[in-house]
């Protein structure tokens, strides 16, 4: 048996919901504890599966946690307990694998496994390999695991053949105790990139650059515990955009930071969305009737961000005309496609772009979630269609949206979790 959400469609939805703290943000920033020892108290962290993932790999590695509120964690770092994450935590969840830039930075030999994660493309750890090997580690993969030798490190240029966000996250997280000066060149933009360097800023790293192409840190050799604040979730942000679009209610979103979302906002202004911002509130004005057909392609920041690709497909999917989705970060990111059309949509793939004729009405169906931002479309496809939407696997949902029913269910949304068999 897995959980799964029954969802009756077409309620309006009317009232003010609240964007958690950044899983994106959180998952490295509470990896990067274990950077430097000391007691670091961490805010806004939002209540997800990966959280609790991440705080598991933490105590395996010797850290002590303690969960002081809903969104509050205390960790104690009192040094490593051991050299080797385990593949039993790490292929719960991919990010686990940014361990291995702190470890390298702080022991001889590191001893991670290969990672798991959302099945949405090859996604490979080599950037982050090779970068450790340009700081002079000694890099092996043994029986599915990646072994470090890491005695003679400096620092170093380390071109990115992709910006990487995994990547970036992992070498700044080495570099920022390895002497000499690193330069990561093609680095990601991503807004959770500035957030982890601002928290290791804090530290007392020495990082320049930051949401630029080009990050330079002078390693140090002494950096100290912090208390630090999550940024908001700039995805349940732009999740909630377009759930207040397909509903045609009144929805207010409170700590969204659409300057964040790089083109989708501006990609939602050409198709005539406008937005209200009053303080930390958000609101979100445009008819399904009059909104305007539109071709999207993702790309890394400042472009259109892949994890808002299945949502603005279901918006494409009611907006009355053709629109193009091109998918350019991972290569398995259409398998809420058929799903889609179970419920009335008409949308093909054509050479790994999706071209969706708009304007249908979605019916109810039983679906079934593939990832994470699937999960969550496949859930607004059930708010707008009319009758009762199933959707199962909402485990996936569970890693990267803190409460989603909850939150959708106090504005008008009418979700129940049940369970079904597999």
């Amino acid at each position: 048996m897995v959980d799964g959400f029954k969802i009756k469609g077409k309620n309006s939805l009317n009232g003010t919901i609240k964007v958690s703290g950044a899983k994106n943000a959180a998952l490295p920033i509470l990896i990067g504890t274990l950077v430097a020892e000391g007691e670091y108290i961490l805010r806004n962290v939002p209540n997800l599966r990966d959280i609790r993932v991440t705080m598991k790999l933490l105590e395996d590695l010797g850290m002590k946690t303690e969960k002081l509120d809903e969104t509050t964690y205390k960790i104690v770092n009192e040094g490593f307990k051991r050299n080797e994450a385990s593949y039993e935590i790490v292929k719960q969840m991919r990010a686990s694998f940014l361990v291995m830039g702190p470890m390298i930075a702080n022991l001889d030999e590191t001893v991670v496994s290969l990672p798991g994660g959302c099945a949405i493309g090859s996604r490979p750890v080599d950037l982050h390999l090779k970068g450790f090997e340009l700081l002079g580690a000694e890099i092996t993969r043994i029986h599915g695991y990646v072994h470090a030798k890491s005695d003679n490190l400096k620092g170093s240029e380390i071109p990115l053949g992709f910006p990487s966000v995994g990547a970036t996250q992992n070498i700044m997280m080495a570099a920022v105790k390895i002497p000499g000066k690193t330069i990561i060149s093609n680095a990601a933009r991503e807004p959770e990139i500035v957030d982890l360097g601002n928290f290791l800023i804090k530290m007392g790293a020495k990082i320049k650059g930051l949401g630029t192409t080009r990050i330079e840190i002078e390693g140090v050799k002494d950096l100290h515990a912090v208390e630090y604040s999550i940024m908001p979730d700039r995805i349940e942000a732009g999740t909630y955009v377009i759930a207040s679009l397909i509903t045609d209610g009144d929805l207010k979103i409170q700590d969204a930071r659409l300057d964040d979302l790089g083109e989708f906002k501006s990609d939602l202004e050409k198709m005539g969305v406008k937005f209200k911002e009053e303080g930390n509130i958000l609101t979100v004005e445009g008819n399904l009737k009059e909104l305007k057909p539109c071709n999207v392609k993702t790309l890394p920041h400042p472009g259109f961000p892949t994890d808002m690709q299945p949502q603005m497909m279901l918006l494409q999917t009611l907006v009355n005309g053709t629109s193009t989705m091109e998918e350019t970060v991972f290569e398995n990111r259409f398998m809420h496609v058929p799903e889609f059309n179970r419920m009335g949509a008409d949308i093909m793939i054509k050479r790994g772009i999706a071209v969706i004729n708009g304007g249908v009405s979605l019916t109810g169906a039983a679906v079934m979630s593939s990832d994470l931002r699937a999960g969550a479309a496949l859930v607004l496809a059930g708010l707008a269609a009319e009758g009762e939407t199933i959707v199962n696997r909402v485990y996936h949902i569970d890693r990267g949206y803190d409460r989603l029913e909850a939150k959708l269910n106090a504005v008008g949304a009418d979700i129940q979790r049940i369970k079904l068999d597999i």
